[in-house]
């Protein structure tokens, strides 16, 4: 049962198709929130990315992260829709086996530390319950710039 669906979600965060990689939000807690992504066949990276063997870049596994990330951070903002939570650094990443199409990705980010406009906290990505990825991710509030 998801918590928010896409389209909250799409509420939440600026990003849109090809580039929106979460697909729900199954658990959302204070410091705490588990976002799902269903890796498909037909994701527009496997075309060129190993196309004889399909396997989801880590840069965009960690991007996964950030984005369910900045769903946590912004969910508690009131003024959400004038903010962008920017990716500030990425530490400690370790990817422990491929994510093929057909994975479903379970993504879960807690909380380490907020202090105004810089949060901190450590995510795990597992497969059927075996971790694929690790990693600490720093994050910035920002003003969205004015049109």
């Amino acid at each position: 049962m998801a918590i928010l669906d896409i389209d909250a979600i799409r509420d939440i965060l600026p990003h849109r198709y090809p580039f929106l990689l979460v697909d729900r939000i199954i658990e959302l807690e204070e410091e705490r929130i588990v976002g799902i992504k269903n890796v498909t066949a037909n994701e527009p990276f496997f075309v060129g990315h190993f196309p004889d063997f399909p396997v989801m870049p880590g840069v965009l596994i960690t991007e996964c992260m950030a984005q369910v990330a900045g769903v946590l951070v912004l969910k508690s903002i009131p003024d959400r829709h004038s903010k962008l939570v920017l990716l500030a650094s990425v530490d400690d990443a370790k990817f422990r086996r491929p994510v093929r199409p057909g994975d479903q990705l379970r993504i879960e980010m807690k909380m380490v530390s907020r202090k105004s406009t810089i949060c901190k906290m450590t995510g795990k990505v597992t497969v059927d319950g075996v971790v694929v990825a690790e990693a600490t991710l720093m994050c910035v509030l920002r003003d969205k710039p004015s049109a």
